[in-house]
């Protein structure tokens, strides 16, 4: 079959979408990607997106709206995979969306039930490509238990588990997550959960200091110097206290929360800022692999994918904290850090589509192992 992937993250710097090959299922998958594409979001729709996830500026009209709005910005996005691809609408088999985070409630809290909500409408991709959709990938493990994520390391167990060597796929989007595979194979022998902040909180920061969205490379990040009781503040939020499995998000991370950092910490230059956000996000990293990991088990090697794989000065703050133990980039090993998400909700769809269960209930909390997503029929 023919599948494409779309994930929009919570680090908000684009569509990112993949085609792929993809035959079997299961332990039996076999996956060839053929394209790859990161499709812009407009500032526009950005500031949308926002406000939507904000409780002070978010009302209902407003997500009504983006839900359809992003299933059109979706279509477009696909449109330009194809396009890029040089391949043909009529041969694709299924689309699997992520769709985008409006807000997370990991558990219950007081009157409000744990939930989440993904918005960017399966319909408009279904009729727009005359195909099936297969989205909303996190209820069905909310439902049955769990925090509806990690959700990715399902596709982790399926591409990078090897025999008698114990990994950790750690992906940095907008959060920080880790997969460790044990090399017993064994599913039940997985955990994963959200680490803290990945980007979101430098991407916040940048915007907000040097109206850019990210740190390029790290550049900036290389140029300042640690603000220690800042780096210790962090280090010490509430997130860091819990044990897995956890998630969390922009809930937690996000632009209210920086903007409180930056009102506090303004007399500190820029740069210095941008330096200690990413040191925490380091820091936060290596304190849940000495906590949650190296406590129990060794450790062969760790892979990163995501877009901070790309910021050299995180990379070399990660690298110093996990000395001596190997660190690479999924470029390196041979596959996109950049398509990791997008070609996880590939493997999710046709998971689905062959009936078959793709949560890992030790990492999410569920109470058993479930089929994910809902499905939309090609229309016509």
């Amino acid at each position: 079959m023919y599948g494409i992937g779309i994930m929009s993250g919570t680090s908000l710097d684009g569509i990112d979408t993949v085609l792929v090959k993809i035959t079997g299922y299961s332990t039996n998958t076999k996956l060839e990607v053929i394209a790859y594409n990161e499709y812009p979001l407009h500032n526009e729709l950005v500031a949308k997106i926002k406000n939507a996830c904000s409780l002070e500026h978010s009302h209902s009209d407003l997500i009504c709206s983006l839900n359809f709005e992003l299933g059109y910005s979706f279509s477009d996005a696909v449109r330009a995979l194809l396009q890029k691809a040089n391949f043909p609408l009529e041969k694709i088999d299924y689309i699997a969306s992520h769709g985008q985070t409006i807000f997370h409630i990991s558990e219950d809290k007081g009157s409000l039930y744990r939930s989440t909500l993904q918005i960017g409408e399966a319909a408009i991709l279904a009729y727009q490509f005359q195909t099936t959709v297969v989205s909303n990938f996190r209820v069905m493990d909310m439902a049955a238990g769990g925090q509806g994520a990690p959700l990715v390391p399902y596709s982790e167990y399926i591409l990078y588990s090897q025999p008698h060597k114990n990994r950790v796929l750690q992906n940095i989007g907008g959060i920080g997550n880790l997969t460790f595979l044990n090399g017993s194979l064994n599913i039940d022998d997985i955990f994963a959960f959200d680490t803290g902040p990945g980007n979101m909180m430098i991407n916040e920061a940048c915007n907000i200091l040097y109206d850019l969205p990210f740190d390029d490379h790290g550049q900036i990040a290389k140029q300042g110097k640690i603000i220690p009781t800042l780096l210790d503040e962090l280090m010490n939020h509430p997130y860091m206290k819990k044990l897995p499995p956890k998630s969390t998000g922009r809930e937690d991370f996000g632009e209210f929360f920086v903007k409180d950092i930056l009102a506090r910490y303004s007399q500190h230059k820029r740069a210095d800022i941008i330096t200690t956000f990413t040191m925490f996000t380091a820091k936060s990293i290596a304190f849940h692999y000495q906590r949650d990991i190296l406590s129990k088990y060794s450790l062969d090697d760790v892979i990163i994918g995501g877009g901070g794989s790309h910021n050299d000065t995180l990379m070399q703050f990660i690298k110093d904290e996990l000395y001596p133990i190997p660190v690479y980039t999924q470029d390196e090993i041979g596959y996109s850090s950049d398509a990791k998400e997008a070609v996880a909700f590939a493997i999710l769809g046709n998971e689905t589509l062959n009936h078959h269960y793709s949560n890992i209930k030790s990492s999410t909390g569920a109470n058993r192992y479930v089929i994910l997503g809902q499905i939309t029929p090609k229309p016509f």
